[in-house]
């Protein structure tokens, strides 16, 4: 394969289909306890220059979705801040990544339920990186719950401080510092469009983020800047095992089409879609990646 093509993950060797092992772990999850370990396109990304001198900030890139876009912009060209909760060995390796992609990287431990912090992420960025171009919204909260009474206030609040109060609060911060050509991409769900009993709260809080890109789309088009969400199906990473019972993580993406959960390598082409300059007639649009499961 040319060198200046982008590659994907050979699909016959993207992942084992379930039954998966049987694991737990502590919220949030770390990917170095991972059985088996992700695929966020180490071995199989190569980039075009679509992103050449870009800045970006992109939440929850110490692993998962967040790991694997972090690493697809880098080798695309653009500098990459690394926002992160407390899972600093996981924010390393994203590090790494990003660095071994010849790009500077940033990381940034903390809360992004709190408006401050969210701030302080994006004038750290614009700090650093001298400006900003790419904000991805993907850092999530979820847990699982059986019944309606096991959802407490103290669990709704921090699904949706996370989720959606977080995506506001970097928004607002980041918006006045983007200039035309400037893309912001959020990471809502199949949850948005099928909803998952056990997983109330959260299903509700994606159902808010694709609302909340579309009329922030409107409100900033304008400005030249772009608004788009991608809607994964399941994906294989650390908040499953950190969220889930452990006979849902057993079969765990077994119900769509390819019988088997998406690898976060496999979900970041599409956000370097929507960052990239090919997408200059996008915005308002929430694009799927299920697995065949539905429509989005």
């Amino acid at each position: 394969m040319a060198q200046n093509q982008p590659s994907t993950i050979d699909p016959k060797q993207a992942g084992p289909k379930p039954p998966m092992p049987r694991q737990q772990q502590e919220p949030p999850g770390h990917e170095s306890q991972l059985t088996p370990r992700a695929d966020h396109g180490e071995k199989s990304y190569r980039g075009s220059g679509k992103l050449t001198g870009r800045a970006a900030i992109i939440t929850g890139a110490d692993s998962g979705i967040g790991r694997a876009v972090a690493l697809a912009v880098a080798r695309e060209g653009a500098d990459v801040l690394i926002s992160y909760l407390d899972e600093h060995e996981d924010a390393r390796e994203t590090e790494k990544l990003v660095t071994g992609a010849g790009r500077k990287a940033v990381t940034i431990a903390g809360d992004i339920r709190e408006e401050a912090h969210c701030r302080k992420i994006v004038e750290k960025a614009v700090s650093e990186f001298g400006r900003l171009d790419l904000l991805v919204n993907n850092a999530a909260y979820q847990m699982a719950q059986e019944r309606l009474e096991d959802f407490t206030s103290e669990q709704f609040d921090r699904t949706f401080k996370t989720n959606v109060y977080a995506m506001f609060y970097l928004c607002k911060a980041a918006v006045p510092h983007m200039t035309p050509g400037s893309a912001i991409i959020n990471t809502t769900s199949i949850q948005a469009f099928d909803q998952s009993p056990n997983l109330l709260d959260y299903a509700t809080t994606k159902s808010a983020i694709a609302g909340f890109t579309k009329a922030l789309a409107r409100l900033v088009a304008d400005k030249g800047i772009r608004v788009n969400a991608v809607a994964p199906g399941p994906v294989w990473t650390p908040l499953i095992p950190s969220t889930m019972p452990e006979e849902k993580v057993e079969t765990f993406g077994q119900s769509t089409a390819f019988g088997r959960p998406a690898q976060p390598g496999e979900l970041a082409p599409v956000y370097v879609l929507l960052a990239s300059a090919e997408a200059t007639y996008i915005t308002g649009e929430v694009y799927g990646v299920t697995g065949g499961r539905t429509p989005v």
